[in-house]
């Protein structure tokens, strides 16, 4: 009985630990901007790692043994979907990754990805869903549905940093809508290296043209390079735009060739490192859009 005593006086602190002060699950994001809205529901009752991280490209990116390990011990997955990470699924098995997968698209309305230069056929739905702040809170909502799922404990502390965030992407929506909206109707075109915007289009009314299609491996030809040039010169687009993973020779020949000018560096895929301009979703879209009016008053 002694004994049944001391046991008890020993296991009761643990049984009265917050939920906060357990051990934290293991959750891994395959990209900066997915982390970023990781950390923005889990904030520190996660242990989170990123395995693309700022200023890296997700579509051509080559995983290393730290990501295997990084998975094999997490207990959660948190991935954007629509092929975007092709080399995620072959990643997860080798690991192997045996925690809960969460697809941040799951539910999203999705647009139909634009064709490879060169090529007719489409690659089935365009994975740049992010582009459109009104879709992020459907990423947000999967992503605290799993978190819960993942760690029940803190469930409500998950579901209140949620519900906070997404009325921070309300927000956010309607203030792009407004600031596209001193823009004319007519002005708002652009030039991008990679066609990774179909899904602020849809959302905020700009039309943008690039000489690649919407995953950075395409190459465009002689020909279609060509054909946008003249098309910048006969609409007299002035907005030409790198992103900031991509090789800027394209949009500078297109620059020299058309007479428009080069403006800010755009964050399509990646957020930018800590200290640049981007270093979250919601600073990152703040930063394209102001780039973009800015250069699309000059059409």
């Amino acid at each position: 009985m002694l004994l049944r005593r001391h046991f008890l006086a020993a296991a009761a602190p643990l049984a009265v630990l917050p939920a906060h002060a357990q051990a934290r699950p293991k959750v891994v994001a395959t990209f900066s901007i997915l982390g970023d809205l990781l950390g923005e529901v889990g904030a520190d009752r996660i242990e989170l790692a990123v395995l693309v991280g700022a200023d890296i490209d997700a579509h051509t990116y080559q995983p290393k043994p730290t990501d295997a390990r990084a998975l094999a011990s997490a207990q959660a997955l948190v991935s954007n979907g629509l092929g975007y990470e092709g080399w995620i699924d072959r990643l997860a098995k080798a690991a192997p990754f045996k925690g809960r997968a969460i697809v941040a698209t799951a539910g999203v309305a999705t647009l139909e990805g634009a064709p490879t230069p060169g090529h007719n056929h489409v690659h089935g739905p365009d994975p740049h869903c992010w582009q459109d702040a009104g879709r992020v809170r459907r990423y947000v909502g999967n992503i605290v549905e799993g978190l819960a799922m993942v760690d029940a404990a803190n469930a409500v502390f998950y579901r209140e940093r949620g519900q906070a965030y997404d009325k921070r992407l309300v927000t956010l929506d309607q203030w792009i809508k407004d600031e596209i909206a001193k823009v004319p109707a007519a002005q708002r075109r652009a030039i991008t290296a990679h066609d990774s915007f179909r899904y602020f289009t849809a959302a905020y009314g700009v039309q943008f043209f690039a000489p690649r299609g919407f995953t950075t491996e395409s190459e465009p030809s002689a020909k279609d390079v060509a054909a946008l040039i003249r098309l910048v010169r006969e609409q007299k687009i002035k907005a030409l735009f790198v992103e900031n993973m991509s090789n800027p020779g394209l949009i500078d020949q297109i620059a020299r060739e058309s007479g428009a000018v080069v403006g800010p560096r755009l964050y399509s895929d990646a957020l930018s490192a800590p200290g640049g301009p981007a270093p979250t979703y919601e600073t990152m879209m703040r930063h394209n859009v102001t780039a973009l009016v800015a250069g699309m008053m000059k059409n």
